[in-house]
């Protein structure tokens, strides 16, 4: 009788432990490793290119057509 107590406490650790993974589950829990990289919208939307930033750029009114111009050559033959 002396461990009896100790079957109880395996039971209900077990019970518990069972309820945990069944909310887990059925909610649709996902762990996440805090050394992963996150991947919201960086996955989703890969940084722009310099031919697109370079046409934002001209779209917004930074620079001016003979600028584009000369980047977009400058693009084109592999220079920086």
């Amino acid at each position: 009788m002396g461990w009896t107590w100790l079957f109880w406490l395996l039971l209900v650790l077990g019970v518990a432990v069972l309820v945990a993974v069944l909310i887990r589950a059925f909610t649709g829990y996902e762990r996440r490793d805090r050394h992963a990289p996150v991947t919201s919208s960086s996955a989703v939307n890969p940084p722009p290119g310099p031919r697109e930033i370079l046409d934002e750029r001209y779209a917004r009114g930074e620079i001016d057509t003979e600028e584009y111009r000369e980047r977009m050559r400058a693009l084109d033959e592999g220079r920086p």
